[in-house]
C-alpha cells in the first residue's frame, strides 16, 4: 500500500474567517492593535488525544498554517503535529490556575485530607508525569502531590525538537511554562534538579540526592532513555531526547554549517536529518536497514523519504553496522563492520529507547520490556507503586507515542483516588513524522 504523503497548505486553500480577514485588514491598514478592540483575541484549543496545544497566534507553519490562523479556518483534514488526530478533535482551552482546579475539585470530589498524609510521589518531570499532576488536581484540591525530577521539570512538547533547528528556535522558545512556574499554578511541590536513588517499598519511601520522601502512592513516569549500540562511548556521541541535550547540542553546532553522522534512521533520527540539513548542516544518515523509516516498509515510508531529500544535503547509506567512533584530531571516524569509514564533526546516536531499570529493580517490580502493569489500574507488581508513559509494558509491548498519555492519566488518577474504574485500553498510534520536507502520517 502506498501512504500519499500530506503537501503543506498553501494560502490559497483557505477562506478566512471574518476575525481572522479583519486581523489580515488591520494589519495591511497599518492598524495599531492597541486600538483594534473589536478584533477578538487569539485562543488556544488541547487536543483531546495527546494535550497538544493549538495557539492561534502561532499557527503550525510546518503544517501549513501560517501564525494567525484561526481553528474555525483550519481544513478538516489538518493533523495534530503530536499524534495525528483532526481539528473535530480539539476543544477551547484556558491554563487552568490552581484556583480553578480547587473550584473544580470542591464541586466533584469533596474531600477533607489530614496535612501529614504522604500524598503521591511521582518521579519524573516530563509530559506524563505533569499531566497526570495535573489530571489528579481536576480531582483533589488537596492530595499533596511532590514531582521529583532530574531536569528543571520545565514544560516542553519533546517531539518540537525534531524541527527546532530549521524554525531557527532559540531551545528556551520551545519551553511553553517553566517548572516553577507549573509547580505554582497546580499547588504541587516540585523537587527539581534531584535524582531518585532507591525505592524503599516495604516502608513506602523514595531515597532521593535531596532527602527520603514518604509515600501513599509512588508513580513512576520517568520516561526512557535514548539507546546506545555496545561499543560506543557516550562521551563521543549526541543523544537527544531532552531539552537540556539538545541545547547543549545547538550551541555545539555555533550557527555555522558542520557535518553531522547520524546513526539511526528510524523515527527520530529521520526528523532530526531533515531538520539539521534544514538549518544548514551536511548530514550523513546510517542504518542497518536498506531505507530509512524500515518499520513502516510496507507504506513505502521510506522511498518517499528519500524522494523528498533529493535536493537536501542528506546523504543516506543503508545496511551498515557501525562498530566504533573514535576522535581523530578535531574530528570523529565512523567505522562500520564492514570496514567502511565516515568523518564527522558531530555524531549522534539514534537507535531507539530504553527504560532504566534501576528504580524498579530496587523495588522488586516485574519487567517485560518495561514496567509491567495492570491495564485496568497501571499499577505495577507491587502495592502503591504505578507507573505510565514510555517506560511501561502493558503484556510485554510498550507504546512510546504521545497519545496514550492523557488517557494513562486518567486510569490512574481513577486508581489512585479510588474513583470508578476508567481501564486503560491500548490502541495502534497514528504517527506522524515531522520531515517538514514531506510530512508523512503512518499507522
Amino acid at each position: 500500500m502506498t501512504l500519499a504523503a500530506p503537501t503543506p497548505l498553501a494560502a490559497s486553500d483557505f477562506t478566512l474567517s471574518a476575525a481572522s480577514q479583519a486581523l489580515c485588514n488591520a494589519f495591511t491598514n497599518g492598524a495599531d492593535m492597541a486600538d483594534g478592540a473589536a478584533l477578538a483575541p487569539w485562543e488556544s484549543y488541547i487536543c483531546n488525544a495527546c494535550g497538544y496545544i493549538y495557539n492561534e497566534a502561532d499557527g503550525d507553519p510546518d503544517g501549513g498554517l501560517p501564525p494567525g490562523t484561526r481553528l474555525v479556518d483550519i481544513p478538516d483534514d489538518w493533523a495534530c503535529p503530536l499524534c495525528g488526530v483532526t481539528k473535530a478533535d480539539f476543544s477551547l482551552y484556558q491554563a487552568p490556575t490552581v484556583e480553578a482546579l480547587k473550584a473544580q475539585a470542591g464541586t466533584t470530589a469533596p474531600s477533607i485530607r489530614p496535612r501529614s498524609e504522604p500524598g503521591v510521589v511521582i518521579v519524573g518531570a516530563g509530559r506524563a508525569g505533569w499531566q497526570l499532576a495535573e489530571t489528579l488536581r481536576q480531582h483533589s484540591a488537596t492530595l499533596p502531590i511532590t514531582l521529583v525530577t532530574a531536569c528543571a521539570g520545565d514544560r516542553y512538547d519533546k517531539p518540537l525538537l525534531s524541527v527546532a533547528m530549521a524554525r531557527q528556535l532559540d531551545p528556551q522558545a520551545l519551553v511553553s511554562e517553566t517548572g516553577r512556574d507549573a509547580a505554582q499554578r497546580l499547588g504541587v511541590t516540585l523537587l527539581a534538579h534531584t535524582h531518585a536513588v532507591r525505592i524503599c517499598a516495604d516502608t513506602r519511601r523514595l531515597r532521593t540526592t535531596r532527602g527520603t520522601l514518604r509515600y501513599g502512592h509512588l508513580v513512576l513516569a520517568h520516561g526512557a532513555q535514548a539507546a546506545l549500540p555496545p561499543g560506543l562511548s557516550p562521551h563521543m556521541c549526541w543523544r537527544i531526547n531532552h531539552l537540556d541535550a539538545y541545547q547543549r547540542l545547538w550551541q555545539q553546532l555555533g550557527g555555522q554549517p558542520r557535518d553531522v553522522l547520524i546513526i539511526g534512521a528510524g523515527l527520530v533520527g529521520s526528523e532530526l536529518a531533515n531538520d539539521l540539513a534544514l538549518g544548514g548542516h551536511r548530514i550523513t544518515l546510517l542504518d542497518t536497514a536498506a531505507e530509512p523509516l524500515a518499520r513502516w516498509q510496507d507504506q513505502q515510508a521510506g522511498s518517499q523519504l528519500l524522494d523528498a531529500w533529493k535536493d537536501l544535503s542528506i546523504r543516506f547509506e543503508g545496511g551498515l553496522q557501525v562498530q566504533q567512533v573514535e576522535r581523530v584530531g578535531s574530528c570523529y571516524r565512523v567505522t562500520t563492520s564492514s570496514g567502511q569509514h565516515f568523518a564527522a564533526d558531530e555524531v549522534v546516536v539514534a537507535t531507539g529507547l530504553l527504560p532504566p531499570n534501576r528504580l524498579a529493580q530496587s523495588a522488586g517490580l516485574n519487567w517485560a520490556n518495561g514496567i509491567a502493569v495492570d491495564p485496568s489500574t497501571l499499577q505495577t507488581s507491587v502495592p502503591g507503586i504505578h507507573a505510565l508513559g514510555d517506560c511501561i509494558s502493558i503484556d510485554g509491548q510498550c507504546s512510546r507515542f504521545i497519545e496514550p498519555i492523557a488517557r494513562q492519566a486518567r486510569t490512574l488518577a481513577a486508581a489512585v483516588l479510588g474513583q470508578g474504574a476508567s481501564p486503560y485500553e491500548h490502541r495502534s498510534a497514528v504517527v506522524r513524522v515531522k520531515t517538514t520536507t514531506r510530512p508523512l502520517t503512518l499507522h
